[in-house]
């Protein structure tokens, strides 16, 4: 991994939501020393801007939409929820700065947040010093594991998305194929995952590649990858850069099959690389295709009101991403329903989550465990037409 650009001396401002506290009430706090119709401090650091914007925008919007809803309905135990989010402008130094502001300045109880892998990791030692739970929405299985006492995650992991992929190239008898991970800690911990279940499943690797994340020409790292000649190509990184190294593979008149990560699974990718996108094969989350997935889908209904929701507020689809947030935003505030603001609690409720049916999937959490996700949470999907397609539910 690079070493970290010194850490700038600018704060950014915070995106609130704050409500008048409720009068009258009655209910009182699980616990804590905070009295019914004060307000409940969640934090929120997302890349809301800059390269990962397309994946941390909704986010943002869905913790804001989510804390609304639920201020509109009550609030928790009769206290409304105010969310205290920042912008990191996709960049590490900026998600530190705002998860320490959240903490020492702000008094949060908790932070969900850290869109991308590398601000998540990042943000990780002082939330761990502090002692305040975490929920991260990036996907690197090091977010995760080994397992942090208060850090969780909802996005798959490495861990849960690498088996799905190796699992379509050899049922698909694609068993020589090239790897093109971007250059940081997402495509790293996504290529060490590959390349050991690769060897296991009689899949031989022909070319390894990296791209920077600001890439805007491939082509001459895929003039070799061309003439490794590879049955399929592996492209791992998130919408932006994978939509640059997608268009290059087809101008160089390459025709196979193109398998990618679940960092492209918002709109943005379609929209960058064009008539170059279809065909694109990758696994995800079913929001994309929740109007494809079975009618009696347990996950059919939440899907359908999440984007239902979502787009009657926006005016753009969440993407997976969104979904992330959601889900961290509802296993929270289940759990302060029940913890208040004690932080050993917290953690505590967030571990007993069991069949919490989510958008992303289903989630079991444990001590052992702070994902809780399996691989049957995602969906092969391709995009044809310009339009995300359900080929294996």
């Amino acid at each position: 991994m690079k070493k970290w650009p010194l850490v700038v001396c600018s704060l950014f401002l915070a995106s609130s939501i704050t409500a008048c506290s409720s009068k009258g009430t009655e209910t009182k706090p699980a616990s804590g020393d905070a009295k019914a119709g004060d307000t409940i401090k969640i934090g929120g650091v997302f890349s809301a801007s800059g390269s990962a914007s397309s994946l941390g925008k909704p986010e943002m919007d869905t913790i804001k939409m989510m804390a609304d809803k639920v201020n509109a309905e009550g609030g928790i135990n009769g206290r409304k929820i105010e969310v205290v989010a920042y912008d990191d402008k996709s960049d590490q130094n900026e998600a530190v700065i705002a998860v320490k502001k959240l903490i020492e300045q702000d008094k949060v109880v908790a932070v969900i947040g850290g869109t991308i892998s590398g601000n998540s990791l990042a943000m990780i030692p002082q939330v761990e010093k502090s002692k305040i739970p975490y929920i991260s929405l990036a996907a690197s299985k090091k977010v995760n594991k080994p397992v942090k006492k208060y850090v969780f995650k909802t996005a798959q992991g490495d861990d849960v998305v690498v088996p799905r992929v190796v699992e379509y190239l050899k049922a698909n008898k694609l068993t020589k194929v090239a790897w093109l991970g971007v250059d940081n800690p997402f495509g790293s911990s996504g290529e060490e995952e590959f390349v050991a279940l690769a060897k296991t499943a009689g899949i031989e690797i022909v070319s390894r590649e990296v791209f920077e994340a600001t890439v805007n020409d491939a082509k001459p790292m895929l003039t070799r990858v061309k003439q490794a000649n590879p049955q399929a190509v592996v492209i791992w990184g998130t919408a932006q850069e994978s939509a640059v190294v997608t268009k290059n593979v087809r101008e160089l008149g390459m025709k196979m099959p193109i398998v990618e990560s679940h960092g492209i699974a918002n709109n943005k990718f379609i929209e960058l690389a064009g008539p170059a996108a279809n065909g694109v094969i990758l696994p995800a989350g079913r929001l994309l295709v929740a109007d494809q997935i079975p009618a009696d889908s347990k996950q059919k209904s939440i899907l359908d009101s999440y984007n239902k929701l979502f787009t009657e507020k926006h005016s753009y689809s969440p993407g997976t991403f969104g979904g992330h947030a959601w889900d961290a935003f509802e296993i929270l505030t289940n759990a302060l329903k029940t913890a208040g603001d004690d932080p050993e609690k917290i953690v505590a409720a967030i571990e007993g989550t069991k069949e919490f049916i989510g958008v992303t999937g289903t989630f079991n959490m444990s001590a052992q465990d702070h994902n809780g996700l399996k691989s049957d949470s995602l969906a092969i999907i391709e995009i044809k037409d310009g339009k995300w397609t359900l080929k294996e539910n």
